[in-house]
């Protein structure tokens, strides 16, 4: 792996070289140009020394391994025992299987402790050290073994989910070799890259790659992702471990795989990292701005229903009462354009610039509300802690045209679903493949409007979905209960008559 790794190193630095060269020096003309006497004899040529381009990047990599490496930790934890009682204790086994059965089958030893692994790199000389959230998430222990092979028994200062960092912290008799943070900001796509981590185990291993994209988003890791991907190897155990430039500077902290596919590697921007880690040293937590809505994308189905364009923007499918959101007037329905002068595509955008605001700070929001555009101005609030959601539910097929059942929401279904409203519609059935599946409708969602206007009975809806002609399309709005309770938008299209 190596050696193609280095073959295809040298023939990109070959390549750039041969590109280097002047263009007259790269091909020779059929007849030599008559020689003008009256001219000076121009100099020959440059050569290009291949060899020596290729030791001097290999002098470049090397002295980024050597400046980075010693601030590379590895990070090993030992999970927490599982409650005395809880289904994860083997102690329960005991009562039902007596003691000599429980000794010899379930009695969890020492050695088979759950242990995992990762990197960490060190940020500051008085042992500051950053990681991902998943590497230390649920640890009892946790020990750090230096590039000295020291090792010293970690505390957990802070983490964050939302970003899957964490910080740890040591104590050392002299101050550590900390590495040196840059400015992802300022990262282009083409740059070289080094990951260093332990991957496998294998301590402190250098990968070289390029930044192969930027900000990139939906990774399916974190709540906040805007990662840096990269082509330079990244395996299970790198996780924590620093992405240095060629400056030995660490700009990426490296934190997921896409494990279908080679050369395919995220790290968090250290940026953001520096931001989260201020936070967790100065106050254990991560403090972040909320507005109280919940969003959702715009795609193509749904952007002219609301006189945008398909990415301009994001719509606001409900509001949570009692956040600032409600306090300023924003509505289901509108299209939140802008913040703070800044254009707003798409719902990562708003989730991460909304986030970045103080809370307490006012910021100017521009929407798009039934085709006309407004200003708003939001006090920003507080993200509050992650509260637990209602529990999914036993539900109990519509409209003829659309593939899909319903009955009146009873007070009783809504006490059930944990639903704080009763007026709407229960969708008992939903026909495989037909429209309501298509534009996805689910057994147990609650249609609230159709068209922009409230429903409250099945013969309500039929008229509102009876008025759709053939081929055409309508706007609903629908809640859905149980774990991750949201309301969205749905287009729901009748079908064409043959």
């Amino acid at each position: 792996m190596r050696l193609l790794t280095f073959m295809k190193t040298a023939l990109t630095l070959l390549l750039v070289a041969a590109l280097a060269a002047p263009a007259w020096a790269q091909s020779a003309p059929s007849r030599p140009p008559a020689a003008d006497k009256r001219a000076p004899a121009k100099p020959p040529s440059p050569t290009i020394d291949a060899r020596a381009v290729l030791q001097a990047m290999e002098e470049a990599f090397s002295a980024v391994a050597d400046r980075v490496m010693p601030s590379v930790v590895n990070v090993s934890t030992v999970s927490k025992r599982p409650a005395v009682g809880s289904p994860d204790d083997p102690q329960r086994f005991r009562e039902f299987f007596g003691d000599e059965f429980y000794e010899k089958y379930f009695k969890r030893r020492p050695r088979e402790e759950p242990r995992s692994s990762g990197s960490g790199v060190i940020v500051d000389p008085a042992g500051y050290i950053l990681t991902n959230n998943h590497v230390i998430e649920n640890a009892q222990d946790i020990t750090v073994r230096l590039s000295d092979s020291r090792k010293f028994t970690a505390t957990l200062v802070g983490r964050d989910p939302k970003t899957d960092l964490a910080v740890l912290k040591v104590e050392a008799p002299a101050p550590l070799p900390a590495a040196s943070l840059g400015d992802s900001e300022r990262l282009r796509v083409g740059q070289w890259v080094l990951a260093i981590g332990n991957p496998f185990g294998l301590d402190r291993t250098v990968t070289v790659g390029i930044v192969s994209a930027t900000a990139r988003t939906r990774v399916g890791v974190a709540t906040y992702e805007n990662f840096i991907q990269t082509d330079a190897s990244i395996n299970p155990g790198n996780s924590g471990g620093p992405l240095a430039n060629l400056d030995g500077r660490v700009i990426g902290i490296n934190t997921a795989i896409v494990a279908a596919g080679q050369g395919i590697g995220f790290s968090i921007p250290i940026n953001e990292a520096k931001s989260v880690m201020a936070q967790l040293i100065a106050r254990g937590k991560v403090v972040r701005g909320w507005l109280g809505i919940a969003i959702q994308d715009v795609t193509d189905e749904l952007a002219s229903s609301f006189g945008v364009r398909e990415r301009e923007g994001v719509l606001v499918a409900d509001v949570m009462k009692g956040g600032p959101g409600e306090a300023v007037g924003l509505r289901p329905g509108d299209v939140i354009v802008d913040l703070g002068g800044t254009k707003i595509r798409e719902v990562p955008d708003l989730q991460r610039r909304v986030a970045n605001v103080a809370p307490g700070q006012t910021v100017a929001v521009g929407v798009v509300r039934d085709r006309a555009p407004q200003r708003l101005s939001v006090r920003v609030g507080e993200m509050p802690a992650d509260d637990a959601t209602a529990a999914d539910a036993d539900v109990e097929v519509g409209p003829e045209g659309f593939g899909l059942q319903v009955e009146p929401l009873a007070p009783d279904t809504a006490e059930r679903l944990g639903l704080s409203f009763s007026q709407g519609l229960l969708v008992t059935d939903v026909a495989s493949g037909g429209p309501a599946d298509r534009a996805g409708l689910k057994r147990g969602d609650v249609i609230l409007e159709v068209d922009r206007q409230p429903v409250q009975d099945a013969p309500g809806l039929q008229k509102a979905l009876g008025a759709v002609p053939a081929g055409r399309s309508v706007l609903v709005w629908a809640h859905r209960p149980g774990a991750g309770a949201r309301n969205q938008y749905l287009v729901l299209q009748r079908e064409a008559r043959p």
